[in-house]
C-alpha cells in the first residue's frame, strides 16, 4: 500500500499559488506576475508550467518531506539523544559536542546536537535581547601582564555534593587566559593574600589588577576618600609591591571576568560533576593541573604584543612577602611594655633589636601561617605569651627598652 505524505504550503507559496493561478486564467500577463511576487519572468513561467502540471504541489520545494542525504542514521541518533539524556541533560549544545567528541567520539557539529537537544527537550532556543543599555567595548591590554582582572564568585559549584565556596579568579586581560584559579570559604583578606601571595611566586607581578570595590579590596567610606592614609589591607600590599590597582564602577566594567564567571559556572560545574569530585582539594587539584591548562588551551587568544609583562620579584620582596601578605594591626606599648591584640597580652622581653618606649605604636601583623610578629621601624620585636589573669604592672620597668646586640629569641 503505497504511502501518502501530506505536505503543508507555507503563506508565501499560497500568496504565490494565488498568483500564478490568475496567471493561468490570463486574468495578468507574465511581467505583472513577476511584479507581484517579486522574480524573474522566466521564473514566473517556470511556476506556471509546474502549477498546470501537479497543481499546487508545483510550488512545493521537490525534497520537502524526504529526510535529507546528510540526515543521521537512525541507530546514532538515538545513541547520542541517551548520551544527551543520562549525562549532558544540562549542557548547552557546543559543549555537550565537545564532550561527545572527547568522550565518546562522536563528532558532530553543535548544530546538529542542538536540534537533537530541541527534538528531546533538553535545550530551549534563547530568544535575543531588545533595547539593552549600550555600552562601548574597552580594547585589550596588549601584552600579557599587563593587566589581570581579579574577582571571586560564591556559587553552589558541587551542585551539593559539599558546602557552597568561593573561585577566587583571575584572568590576563590581554589574552582571556585563566592565569591562577582557587576555591576557598570565603572572599576575606586571608584567601584573598594566600591566592596573590601563589600568583605572584608563580607568574612575577602583574602591573596592575582591575578589581571591584568590594571591601576586602577597596575602602568605600566616605571617610577613605578624606584620609588617604586609610586603607583596605589588599591596596597596602599592592602599594608595596607597586602594583597598581584599578577599581571598576559597575560588574559591566570588568565585563571579561564576569563572563567568565558564566561560563565556569556552566562548564567547570558541569566537568566537576563528570570527574565526581566533592571536596575543595580535590576540586583544587583538578583546576590548576587539569580544567585551567586545557580551557586555555581551547579559548586563550594571541595577544596584540609578544612581551611579557609581568614583573621579576627582587630577593629583598621575596624575603619581604610573608610580611606583605599578612593582615597588619597597629597598636600601642602599654606602660608594662605589653601589647594587647585579639584578646591575648603579649611581653615584650627586655633585649630588642631596637630601642622599645612606652606609647610607640607598632605594628602587629597576623601571617597566613597563623603566626603573630610585632614591628617596630622595621624590626621585629622580641616577646612571649602571657595569661590575661597575670599581667601585672611592674613599676621597676624603665621608661625604655634598650637595644641591644644580643640575638634574638625564638619567639
Amino acid at each position: 500500500m503505497k504511502e501518502h505524505i501530506i505536505l503543508t504550503m507555507s503563506k508565501k507559496e499560497i500568496s504565490r499559488y494565488d498568483v500564478i493561478k490568475r496567471l493561468i486564467r490570463k486574468e495578468i500577463n507574465g511581467t505583472k506576475a513577476a511584479e507581484l511576487i517579486k522574480i524573474s519572468i522566466r521564473h514566473a513561467k517556470r511556476l506556471k508550467a509546474a502549477v498546470k502540471k501537479k497543481g499546487a504541489k508545483g510550488l512545493i520545494h521537490g525534497n520537502r518531506g524526504k529526510k535529507g542525504n546528510r540526515g543521521l542514521p537512525a541507530e546514532e541518533h538515538k545513541q547520542i539523544a541517551d548520551l544527551l539524556k543520562e549525562k549532558y541533560y544540562d549542557f548547552g549544545p557546543t559543549f555537550a559536542a565537545e564532550k561527545l567528541s572527547e568522550d565518546h567520539q562522536i563528532k558532530h557539529d553543535p548544530k546538529t546536537i542542538r536540534a537533537i537537544m530541541i527534538e528531546n527537550d533538553l535545550w530551549k532556543p534563547k530568544s535575543k535581547l531588545k533595547g539593552s543599555f549600550h555600552r562601548s567595548w574597552r580594547q585589550r591590554r596588549s601584552n600579557f601582564g599587563e593587566m589581570e582582572q581579579f574577582d571571586g564568585s560564591y556559587h553552589d559549584w558541587l551542585e551539593g555534593r559539599g558546602p557552597k565556596y568561593c573561585l577566587l579568579l583571575s584572568v590576563d586581560d590581554a589574552t582571556g587566559e585563566i592565569t591562577d584559579g582557587y576555591f576557598d570559604q570565603h572572599e576575606g583578606v586571608f584567601p584573598v593574600f594566600n591566592f596573590w601571595l601563589n600568583y605572584l611566586t608563580k607568574h612575577g607581578k602583574p602591573r596592575s589588577i582591575y578589581m571591584d570595590k568590594f571591601s576586602t579590596y577597596k575602602m568605600n567610606q566616605k571617610v577613605a576618600v578624606e584620609n588617604h592614609d586609610l586603607k583596605t589591607q589588599f591596596q597596602r600590599a599592592l602599594e608595596q609591591l607597586q602594583i597598581e590597582p584599578i577599581f571598576a564602577n559597575s560588574p559591566q566594567a570588568k565585563g571579561r571576568i564576569e563572563k567568565m564567571f558564566k561560563t565556569l559556572q556552566d562548564r567547570l560545574v558541569k566537568e566537576l560533576r563528570l570527574h565526581n569530585i566533592s571536596a575543595i582539594e580535590e576540586a583544587n587539584r583538578y583546576l590548576k593541573k587539569q580544567f585551567i591548562p586545557a580551557f586555555n588551551r581551547k579559548f586563550g587568544i594571541k595577544p596584540a604584543g609578544d612581551a611579557n609583562l609581568h614583573g621579576i620579584l627582587s630577593a629583598k620582596e621575596l624575603l619581604e612577602l610573608p610580611s606583605i601578605f599578612s593582615r597588619q594591626t597597629k597598636r600601642s606599648v602599654q606602660n608594662d611594655f605589653t601589647v594587647s591584640f585579639n584578646n591575648q597580652w603579649y611581653q615584650l622581653t627586655k633585649y630588642q633589636p631596637v630601642t622599645v618606649c612606652k606609647r610607640d605604636r607598632i605594628i602587629v601583623e597576623e601571617h597566613l601561617d597563623g603566626s603573630i610578629k610585632i614591628r617596630l621601624r622595621g624590626k621585629y620585636l622580641n616577646f612571649e605569651s602571657i595569661a590575661k589573669n597575670i599581667r601585672v604592672l611592674k613599676k621597676s620597668i624603665p621608661w625604655v627598652l634598650a637595644a641591644s646586640p644580643m640575638p634574638r629569641s625564638n619567639s
